[in-house]
Parts: structure tokens; C-alpha cells; sequence
């Protein structure tokens, strides 16, 4: 795959073993808007995660970097609103309703570090409220349709992560970012049992690229 943002913002696949490419593009407006170009950004020691507030002083992020975040976020929010709607579902018994409420948290710490920094950019970060998502018929039908999404979710969002320790340009966001890479992989190791897989997947967990990654988010967008 290639790394690529395109005017509009940033474009996802789903890797599980064989490449599928995606052609339809996450294009909501608030996602994908750019901010101000070369704005300084400041990493306070009041952010909501511990990871992003190990601070440097007023580095500027280029473009690339920002579409990443705008990525991230997006993925975030994709997976906050597919857990909430799973545990409404009332299909989970207790175990895998425990995991999935683990599993939310998780990510609305996530999603609250990546909005810190887009703050702190000077840029507005996008919220539920920007985004309607969609996913397929019976998704939520059954312990095992819940179960099968939530892996390919996880295996989508880990993916989008380590493409972004491997490309972004500042050197300070690589550490929390590869620290919710490092979460989310936790995620996809408790979903084994569930999934009939075993719990520790490939030596090299596949990286993926943010035009790759932003076309699959666009499959759960209405």
C-alpha cells in the first residue's frame, strides 16, 4: 500500500491475511478539515493521558501528522460507537459484556489524548456528533456476529496505529501512539477466546496505510 493524503483528508482496509481494498472514502467535513497549516503545538503536562503529557515545547506538526491524528480520532469514534451499540445489544453474557465495557474505556481514553492534541494544534477534533455510522445487517444479531466484527475492528485499528508510529514526522507522538498500538493489541489478544483464534497472532503485526485505512472507515459511514 501507499502512505497518500489526498486534498479532501485521508482515506482504510481491513488485513486479514489477504489485502482488501476499499474504493469509498471517509469524507465527513469535520473529520476531515483542516486547520490552520504549520500551527505550533504544545504538549501540556495536563493532558488526559499520561502518555501525552510527556511534554516537548512547541514543535510544529506538518500536515501528514495532522491527518494521521484526524485518522486516528475517526477510528476512535468508529469503535466507541460500535462497543456502545454491541452492549445495548443485550446479546453479550457477562464475561464478554465485561471485556466489551473494558474494551470502551480504553477507547474513550484514546479518543480523549488524540482530541488534546488536536486542541493543542489549534484544530477542532471531530465527535460522535460528526459522524453516523452503519455496519452491516445482523452485526449485532448474535454473541458470534458481535464477536467476529469487534475482531475485525480491532485488527483494522491496530493496523491504522502501527502505520502511524511508522510514518508520522514528530518524534514526540510516536511514544503515545505506539502506547495505544501496544492497547489495542491487548484488545485483540482478549477477543481470541471469542473468536476461536489463538491469542498471540503474527511476529510482525501488519502496519497499515492511511489511505488503506481511511477507505475501510468509510464502509461504516451512512
Amino acid at each position: 500500500m501507499v502512505f497518500a493524503v489526498d486534498r479532501l483528508g485521508i482515506a482504510f482496509v481491513l488485513d486479514r491475511g489477504a489485502l482488501c481494498i476499499v474504493t469509498s472514502s471517509f469524507s465527513r467535513a469535520a473529520l476531515l478539515r483542516r486547520g490552520a497549516q504549520g500551527g505550533s503545538l504544545v504538549f501540556l503536562s495536563g493532558s488526559a493521558l499520561a502518555a501525552f503529557a510527556k511534554s516537548a515545547s512547541a514543535d510544529t506538526l506538518p500536515d501528514g501528522d495532522l491527518a494521521y491524528l484526524r485518522l486516528l480520532i475517526g477510528a476512535e469514534l468508529l469503535t466507541v460507537d460500535f462497543q456502545t451499540q454491541a452492549l445495548a445489544s443485550g446479546k453479550l453474557g457477562a464475561g464478554a459484556a465485561g471485556l466489551v465495557k473494558q474494551m470502551l474505556a480504553d477507547e474513550k481514553a484514546h479518543y480523549n489524548g488524540l482530541a488534546n492534541l488536536m486542541d493543542e494544534a489549534g484544530q477542532t477534533p471531530a465527535t460522535a456528533d460528526d459522524i453516523n455510522f452503519s455496519y452491516p445487517s445482523g452485526s449485532f444479531a448474535s454473541v458470534g456476529a458481535i464477536t467476529k466484527l469487534a475482531d475485525g475492528l480491532e485488527t483494522l485499528v491496530l493496523g491504522a496505529y502501527l502505520g502511524a508510529v511508522e510514518n508520522v514526522q514528530t518524534a514526540q507522538l510516536r511514544l503515545p501512539i505506539g502506547q495505544i498500538a501496544a492497547n489495542e493489541a491487548q484488545h485483540l489478544s482478549a477477543l481470541a477466546p471469542l473468536s476461536g483464534r489463538g491469542p498471540i497472532g503474527d511476529a510482525f503485526a501488519s502496519a497499515l496505510q492511511i489511505d488503506a485505512v481511511s477507505a475501510a472507515l468509510g464502509t461504516y459511514e451512512s
